[in-house]
């Protein structure tokens, strides 16, 4: 609050005009009337006058009043908003290969491979890293925030079937764990086409050494990838990988046997789900 400063002689002007002591002219001067002036009022300050405070916190509380500041409302007799459910969209579905398993269908179903009842499918994900990238995803699981294991497909620009699973399998262990890698041949194969005839495919397993050292991070790393096509320079792959301490003791058999798995579907064997809604709150 800004406040005026008092006056430094109160009481008197200053009378400039005036020569002589109190206020007189000297005795040789006519006689002058001296002039009394009356003090300027002081400016109001608190201190010196507490009730006009007092006054004006009373008369602001009186409005707020009014408002209807601090005053408890009823609560509100409008219902609370509905949960949000989301209903997906309905997706490819095929019967599954393996007794026991599931199916990851891509596309429209024309192809497949199936993954054991404790993984996740997720055919509408791509997931990967830098140099690799996989669709027709199917995930195993986490510890924290790392994911146990994964699956999907993908494509290498190689004809020879031994060489685009070799790729495959390095470049995701190399992205994915770090470290260093072995890949060992794990044996020849086929891919059942939707005519009911087969093409020729390659297994490879790659044993990974992470070099992470988090409390989830994997000790020990498997990559299994299975290389089919070639004829027109570019190979499919399917991958499958896992952390090998955590994800089981039959976790090699069975990424090898989800790679095995793939196939072309025929058209009688398509059709569709649709998965169960999902309501967000």
């Amino acid at each position: 609050m800004n406040r005026r400063s008092e006056d430094a002689t109160p009481g008197y002007e200053d009378n400039a005009a005036l020569r002589g002591f109190g206020g007189y002219e000297p005795a040789d001067a006519p006689r002058a009337q001296p002039k009394r002036i009356r003090p300027r009022p002081k400016p109001l300050k608190w201190r010196r006058a507490p009730w006009f405070g007092l006054v004006f916190i009373a008369l602001v509380a009186g409005v707020l009043n009014a408002l209807g500041v601090g005053k408890s409302r009823p609560a509100s007799s409008s219902p609370p908003p509905a949960p949000l459910v989301v209903t997906p969209s309905p997706r490819a579905a095929v019967p599954a290969a393996v007794a026991g398993w599931q199916s990851v269908a891509g596309r429209d179903g024309s192809y497949a491979y199936d993954v054991p009842p404790n993984w996740e499918p997720a055919p509408g994900t791509q997931h990967g890293w830098a140099g690799i990238r996989l669709i027709t995803s199917a995930f195993l699981g986490k510890c924290g925030q790392e994911t146990l294991g994964g699956a999907g497909v993908t494509t290498e620009p190689v004809a020879d079937l031994d060489a685009a699973a070799r790729k495959a399998a390095t470049d995701l262990a190399t992205a994915a764990y770090g470290g260093t890698s072995q890949v060992r041949p794990e044996a020849d194969a086929q891919v059942a086409k939707a005519d009911g005839t087969a093409i020729p495919a390659r297994i490879v397993v790659a044993e990974a050494t992470p070099t992470g050292t988090g409390e989830c991070t994997a000790r020990h790393a498997l990559v299994a990838t299975l290389a089919f096509g070639g004829n027109s320079g570019t190979s499919g792959v399917v991958v499958a990988y896992a952390d090998s301490d955590r994800s089981g003791p039959s976790i090699r058999e069975d990424l090898v046997r989800i790679v095995r798995s793939y196939r072309f579907v025929p058209a009688a064997d398509r059709g569709t789900t649709t998965p169960p809604p999902t309501t967000y709150r």
